[in-house]
């Protein structure tokens, strides 16, 4: 097999994908962070056959790019996910792991070199497939509450800088109204349709329930990263309403 990259990048096979499922191609790039030791412990991980998962590309804290599953085929990355009322993720969207050891190791920051690959990468990506800016997500964006991956420390703004993904900047966190859970009403069922209208798997029943707090949660780890509660404060809702606006 050959990468489908033209940037410098090493060919590792995983035996776990299959086809794209009929109608769908890569319109997303979904980000991960492997949460493990070491990216080489994340590749063998991720072309073992009994592990049943896989991705397009890891980066390497060093910045070496390594593809495992060309970019036609389906590798195994999003699991249970949803965004824009699409559950089969894995058939829309290209992978990208990157390395890092994750919040059991203090969530450590993502190396200058990495991120540099990183930007390399996903650029060309996004070139090649014609992949909308809002529609460079991560995982937690797709997977509220079951995944928090790459977290609060990844640097989006600066990947948007980059000319990668949606960004505007977060509204400073301020005194003022907040929703939590339990509350109802047409406040609740405004912030919901903005959350619908730009992706997340919730639907607008006016109630602040636990889908809609995992929900705020996943839009705060992508967007305002300041202060990840699930709470919607008023920097939370003003950020997310520019955000639906440049759609």
């Amino acid at each position: 097999m050959s990468v489908d990259t033209e940037l410098e990048c090493r060919w590792r096979t995983s035996p776990n994908f299959g086809p794209r499922a009929a109608g769908f191609k890569a319109d997303i790039l979904l980000l991960h962070y492997t949460a493990m030791a070491s990216g080489e412990a994340a590749i063998d991980w991720l072309c073992n056959p009994d592990a049943g998962v896989s991705c397009h590309y890891l980066v390497d804290d060093d910045g070496t790019i390594t593809q495992m599953v060309a970019e036609d085929q389906r590798a195994w990355h999003a699991g249970a996910a949803s965004w824009k009322g699409v559950t089969d993720i894995n058939s829309c969207s290209i992978g990208i792991e990157i390395q890092n050891a994750g919040p059991d190791a203090g969530l450590p920051d993502f190396p200058d070199v990495q991120m540099t690959a990183v930007e390399a990468l996903s650029r060309d990506i996004i070139g090649r497939h014609k992949i909308a800016p809002e529609r460079v997500l991560a995982h937690s964006d797709v997977a509220p509450g079951r995944k928090i991956d790459p977290g609060e420390k990844f640097n989006w703004a600066g990947l948007h800088r980059a000319g990668i993904g949606h960004w505007v900047g977060p509204m400073v966190i301020s005194d003022g109204p907040v929703l939590t859970p339990g509350d109802q009403g047409g406040e609740v069922e405004r912030l919901q349709s903005l959350l619908k209208s730009y992706g997340y798997g919730v639907e607008i029943t006016g109630l602040y329930d636990l889908t809609m707090q995992r929900a705020i949660e996943a839009f705060q780890l992508h967007f305002r990263q300041e202060k990840v509660d699930g709470l919607a404060d008023l920097s939370t809702k003003l950020t997310l309403e520019r955000l639906v606006a440049e759609i």
